[in-house]
């Protein structure tokens, strides 16, 4: 496993997800509603995707890629395939399936039925998962063929430095509703017991592992809207705990962890500040934080963090590139932004990120534009090479 950081440079990364091809984003909602068996044509166009979608990165100049997700459905629900206990529920799915209204767009509702558009996967035929009987991690063989293809995509592009996405025990408390155990605290220590295996099974493929963890900043504005901040904070506590746990096996440098706020343009006007969870998220054992740093609602957050108390294993990936509109952010932006966090913590402890994914849930309408995604991501990288010159030369 490569170094996560550079004594001589700003490396650039993503948070996960990218465009997919419309043949497999096609094939994944098929797979996703049942309606489609020919498992040895989606093995290998899943394969073909990684490959390609590896080597699109590395021609643009990301120094540590992922797999782009090509072989899920989406962050959360691609654990339908992996878990026991988890199987369809009798519903639908919808955009509010499982949670509340978003606190910002139960205000604004007109923003909620613009976002709420026809022909994405929350329209569909696909039934929404649920907890329904004892958790545990029972299907590796998705999970082998994603590090598989992961290990092929990275041979084929004669690069090493990369990470896979796992989804956080939190976040699935929300997308995968528990009818089970009825107990929140039991549902995440099954969750977390379940998840290790999966967390231990990158790591060990020699993969950086990243966790996805939006329950630590978007579930106050939807999952626990009407709890007080206070209230709020001691979920997050616990749920940093049972994934500490989950991770004990696994080094912090060799983890990243991602927190969000939700990736959709919308008001964000109840989004908990950064420095409200800030102290929380700095006791996960995960050595990289990714967070939005670019969109409007957050960018100012840099300034928050200033004289908060940050460990020094401790490496600040924050977003520079916004993941929810077609603007293509200046390099001299990006840069800026870069050393802005560069002063707080160091040149050598900071990585330019995007804020969230691009391609968060197969078939959802993207709001970015696929060759809209290639031009930020090469403005990411040349912000990277500004950022360079004017913190080491």
């Amino acid at each position: 496993m490569e170094k996560t950081t550079a004594s001589d440079r700003i490396l650039t990364t993503h948070v996960g997800s990218l465009p997919r091809p419309t043949s497999l984003s096609t094939l994944l909602m098929a797979q996703l509603t049942g309606t489609h068996s020919d498992s040895e044509k989606s093995v290998e166009l899943i394969r073909e995707s990684v490959i390609q979608i590896v080597q699109a990165q590395v021609d643009v100049g990301i120094d540590i890629v992922g797999d782009g997700e090509m072989g899920k459905p989406s962050y959360t629900f691609y654990i339908k395939n992996r878990l026991a206990g988890i199987h369809d529920r009798g519903d639908r799915m919808s955009e509010i399936a499982g949670s509340p209204i978003n606190r910002d767009e139960r205000e604004h509702p007109e923003a909620l039925t613009r976002r709420q558009k026809p022909g994405n996967i929350f329209n569909t035929g696909a039934a929404l998962p649920a907890c329904l009987g004892p958790v545990s991690y029972e299907n590796t063989n998705d999970l082998n063929q994603d590090l598989e293809n992961f290990r092929t995509a990275l041979s084929a592009a004669s690069i090493s430095n990369g990470f896979l996405n796992s989804a956080s025990p939190g976040v699935l408390t929300k997308f995968v509703p528990d009818l089970y155990y009825k107990n929140e605290d039991a549902y995440m220590e099954a969750l977390g017991e379940a998840m290790r295996i999966e967390y231990n099974a990158i790591y060990e493929s020699g993969f950086q592992l990243q966790i996805d963890c939006p329950d630590l900043a978007s579930a106050r504005h939807n999952q626990y809207q009407e709890l007080s901040d206070t209230e709020f904070v001691r979920i997050a506590e616990r749920n940093i705990e049972i994934l500490n746990y989950a991770t004990a096996n696994i080094p912090p440098e060799a983890m990243r962890m991602h927190v969000c706020w939700g990736n959709y343009e919308g008001p964000h006007t109840h989004d908990v500040p950064l420095s409200t969870i800030f102290g929380t998220c700095m006791r996960a054992r995960p050595a990289g934080f990714l967070f939005e740093g670019a969109n409007p609602r957050h960018a100012h957050e840099w300034e928050d963090i200033i004289g908060n108390h940050i460990p020094d294993e401790k490496i600040l990936i924050p977003g520079v590139i916004d993941t929810t509109t077609n603007f293509v952010e200046h390099p001299t932006l990006v840069a800026q932004r870069i050393c802005q966090y560069a002063n707080i913590v160091g040149r050598e402890r900071v990585i330019a990120s995007t804020d969230c994914g691009f391609a968060t849930f197969v078939q959802r309408e993207n709001r970015v534009v696929t060759s809209v995604v290639w031009a930020k991501l090469k403005s990411l990288v040349q912000g990277a090479a500004m950022a360079t010159d004017k913190l080491w030369h």
